[in-house]
């Protein structure tokens, strides 16, 4: 079997060898109930990424298994089993398996009958040709059986060898069925380090660029979120076409460039380098440019929040000096330490201030902080008089004011004048 990546610890090799992924128990339980009464004809193989990652000695996270069998066909061999089944995306021929917590995509063999740029009419078929021609790219239409053994129709090994991305036929044609296959080939370009470019698959994508505007903003959104998930986004700029085809899909980004910081932020192990920040730091400035970013793309509430909140702190870090000093402690017990770590990490990349020691040095400080509790409670105040309601609330509210200016310290001497103070307002 090969091995394409450079990281080849022995651990892996050890692992992958003795211990490969469609050895498992799940899996041979899954493939000894699909393979019941099929006459040795082969009715299941794994396909996609985890075949890609397997070959390339990467980690492996989901499993897709197609089959010849329809969803239907499916559903009734697993009915007296303790698998369960999900109909995840029936309509489309695809099932989910779950068998001890883990989940095993099941799709039938497909081949297309009609295509208009954003979708699919597909029928189901038992021709594992025909279904391979269907895929996007030559190196996601590798099939592994249950024993190991390749079936590759489309010679994808051979390019995922040589890490370059094929389309499946005619570029153009195959862009034109599915205009998101722009998006994912740049997806699949970036995460092979030292990829090769394909000038056909290129000249395709510049000439039907255009096509992206037809798709959904939702899967759009959800392809760019993949891309940005790579633990190497920034090899983007090795390719200076892919990196002009991006920034025409994606005009909002203006502050690309800030991304060739993140290199040195993945080499500190006390940073996980997210999703949100990565957004942030692309799309922030002292304009709305990240609200129209959120409503051009139709970004969920969650992430809309998370970029008001970071582009709220960016400009109290510009109007106040003592953010992150004096007032450490104050902005921590507001929004909490790993929400902090996560600001200063942004503005250090904004800022181009990405020094792997002094992100170290923070991040420690900020660990070694300890925010007291609050020690006035509503029942405290009930003793003195106060009674349930609104105006209880308001006198907690601005006694924990207080204790804050106070630098987290208030004796009873202290509660006493607020108190006072409180009750003349």
């Amino acid at each position: 079997m090969l091995v394409f990546s450079k990281e080849k610890s022995f651990f892996n090799l050890i692992k992958r060898k003795f211990f490969p992924f469609h050895k498992s128990k799940e899996v041979k339980k899954i493939f000894s109930i699909l393979s019941q009464g099929s006459e040795n004809k082969q009715v299941a193989m794994f396909v996609g990424g985890c075949v890609r990652k397997y070959l390339s000695n990467e980690k492996i996270d989901d499993i897709d298994i197609a089959t010849v069998y329809t969803p239907h066909q499916v559903i009734e061999k697993f009915k007296n089993s303790n698998i369960e089944v999900k109909k995840t995306g029936i309509d489309h021929g695809t099932l989910t398996l779950v068998l001890n917590n883990r989940n095993f995509e099941i799709t039938t063999l497909r081949e297309d009958i009609s295509t208009d740029g954003r979708h699919a009419n597909v029928s189901f078929t038992d021709n594992w040709e025909k279904d391979s021609e269907r895929r996007d790219f030559t190196i996601n239409a590798i099939y592994l059986n249950q024993k190991g053994k390749v079936f590759d129709p489309q010679l994808g090994v051979k390019d995922l060898k040589k890490k370059e991305i094929k389309f499946i036929g005619d570029p153009q044609q195959r862009i034109k069925e599915d205009y998101l296959r722009i998006l994912r080939y740049i997806r699949f370009s970036i995460q092979y380090e030292d990829f090769k470019e394909d000038s056909a698959a290129l000249k395709a994508i510049q000439l039907n660029l255009n096509g992206i505007t037809e798709l959904s903003k939702e899967r759009v959104y959800s392809e760019l979120e993949k891309i940005l998930k790579l633990k190497n986004f920034e090899d983007i700029f090795k390719s200076k076409m892919l990196l002009d085809i991006f920034r025409l899909i994606f005009p909002e980004f203006k502050y690309l460039e800030r991304a060739k910081n993140f290199t040195k932020i993945r080499s500190l192990k006390q940073i996980n380098l997210q999703k949100d920040i990565i957004l942030a730091s692309l799309l922030i400035d002292s304009s709305n440019n990240h609200e129209y970013f959120s409503h051009k793309h139709h970004v969920s509430n969650e992430i809309k929040n998370i970029l008001n909140f970071y582009a709220k702190c960016l400009k109290l870090i510009n109007q106040n000096q003592n953010f992150f000093e004096k007032d450490l402690r104050k902005n921590i017990f507001y929004h909490g330490k790993e929400k902090i770590k996560l600001v200063f990490l942004l503005y250090s990349i904004i800022n181009d201030k990405i020094e792997p020691s002094k992100l170290a040095t923070f991040i420690s400080k900020v660990d070694g902080i300890l925010i007291p509790k609050f020690p006035i409670s509503g029942d405290y105040l009930k003793k003195h008089g106060y009674k349930t309601g609104k105006i209880l609330g308001k006198k907690l509210k601005s006694l924990e004011e207080k204790w804050i200016e106070n630098n987290f310290v208030m004796d009873k001497k202290v509660v006493e004048k607020s108190l006072d103070e409180i009750n003349k307002n």
